[in-house]
């Protein structure tokens, strides 16, 4: 049992002025694992002052000495990876070897991508007799979810420290120890007080808080698009700048040519990656008509392949999701899709046998068309639904009708004819042929999935102004 009583404000851990406490249920095991403080509006207005307060001095640092202290936030956070990994395994059951990989030693590349990206900004420029310089947002506002509770910390606060604002975070109530241990870090490397603060606490309360707090510039948040749309609502009282990266329904569109089996397997690998709670992940798997049974075959095989169960199993490759209230909605959408009529290939919304416990969901793969509601909905769950098509043309219809735009895959026999069929994709990241995620290139969304771009320099850049002097 982790008891953690002290929230970080100004360089100091504090008591909060808040009077509960928020239990932390371990998705396996369905036992309280942790409590973290409830943090309060005080709480919040306390930690912004010190960042306004520490804005001045942080904002007029060199790239260099910035670029150094990502450096040291990335070697810190790798010294303390097994913590980091067994933090995760106990928040989101995710299986121990994936979450070393995907969430600790993501986090340190995370930190490691900002800290080479930031040379590469143009800081200042002639424009004719103006010169047009970029600096600081300033004191950022951010708020993290659970499904990537490490790397999303070291995402959004590693891109704003960079470029120079100070920082406020709300981790997610869900996962919350990760940010903790980021401010361990934090103080361990030595940045100075009130660059980085963290309250912890629900959304009602210190989310709103912090949204609507005078002395905030800017709120980053990566969450769902009801919490994305409460937070412009919120942010637009004072005109604040938001950063949102949201939901997604992303396609695979596997083309006539395309290494179908390859194109089936990892598609669904991306799609049921950390139990299929990603907004990007693949969960729509368009196919040619012609092979749609083929394709069906293949999914199926895959889907079975998982194991679910001991996250420190090392043959286990599916851990739950991550709460009671997520494993209640993705299991009501799989009985939609049964009472629509969708063809029920693989899973379904039973208890996967043996697993009476826990908040698991078996890997589900239905067959229909667009229409329905698992078709059109973002589940965050593992569930993937297979469209065919007659034409390219008709793929990229189905493609585009979603209201979302976050991620898409394109398949095809030729890298080239792949790439140039991208641009009729309406989404802010395509992968070609299974190409892996460049962590230097922009990640975002269009329509709902968000405003704003992360990773890389593209993700710093969100965290700037434009000034022009003369």
């Amino acid at each position: 049992m982790i008891e953690r009583d002290q929230i970080f404000i100004n360089g100091k851990w504090v008591t909060s002025s808040g009077d509960g406490v928020i239990s932390v249920t371990n998705p396996v095991t369905e036992e309280t694992v942790a409590t973290v403080p409830a943090g309060s509006a005080e709480d919040v207005d306390l930690a912004v002052r010190a960042a306004a307060n520490a804005f001045p001095a942080w904002s007029q640092t060199s790239v260099h000495e910035r670029v150094e202290m990502l450096h040291k936030l990335a070697e810190l956070t790798r010294t303390r990876s097994d913590e980091i990994t067994r933090a995760i395994v106990s928040e989101i059951g995710q299986p121990a070897k994936i979450a070393e990989e995907s969430q600790g030693a993501a986090a340190v590349e995370d930190l490691l991508s900002i800290a080479e990206s930031l040379p590469g900004i143009t800081w200042q420029e002639q424009v004719g007799h103006t010169v047009v310089a970029r600096e600081a947002a300033g004191v950022v506002g951010a708020i993290t979810p659970w499904n990537g509770p490490m790397r999303m910390v070291c995402m959004k606060a590693g891109a704003a420290i960079a470029a120079g604002c100070t920082v406020v975070l709300k981790g997610t109530e869900v996962a919350p120890l990760s940010s903790f241990i980021f401010a361990e870090i934090v103080a361990e490397a030595g940045l100075p007080d009130g660059v980085f603060n963290l309250v912890s606490g629900a959304g009602p309360d210190v989310g709103e808080a912090l949204v609507t707090h005078p002395l905030v510039d800017m709120v980053s948040l990566t969450g769902s698009v009801r919490a994305g749309r409460r937070v412009m609502e919120l942010a637009s009282q004072s005109v604040k700048k938001v950063a949102l990266e949201l939901g997604g329904k992303s396609a695979n569109v596997i083309l006539e040519d395309a290494d179908l089996e390859q194109a089936v397997n990892v598609g669904i690998e991306d799609a049921f990656r950390n139990s299929g709670q990603v907004c990007g992940g693949l969960s729509r798997m368009l196919v040619p008509r012609s092979r749609l049974a083929e394709a069906e075959e293949l999914a199926v095989r895959k889907a079975e392949s998982y194991v679910l169960g001991d996250p420190y199993d090392p043959a286990t490759t599916l851990g739950p999701v991550a709460n009671a209230t997520q494993q209640q909605r993705v299991r009501d959408y799989i009985h939609s899709g049964l009472a629509e009529g969708v063809r029920l290939l693989a899973g379904g919304p039973d208890a996967p046998e043996g697993l009476e416990r826990g908040y698991f969901v078996r890997p589900t793969i239905f067959s229909g068309d667009n229409t329905s509601r698992i078709a059109r909905e973002e589940i965050f769950g593992p569930v993937v639904v297979i469209i065919p098509f007659d034409t390219e043309e008709e793929a990229f219809e189905i493609a585009n009708d979603t209201q979302y735009g976050l991620a898409g895959a394109i398949w095809a026999g030729d890298d080239d004819r792949a790439r140039a069929l991208a641009r009729k994709l309406r989404a802010g990241r395509i992968r070609i042929n299974g190409s892996p995620v460049n962590l230097r290139a922009p990640h975002g969304g269009f329509k709902l999935s968000g405003i704003g771009r992360e990773f890389g320099r593209y993700g710093i850049e969100e965290f700037l102004e434009y000034k022009a002097i003369g």
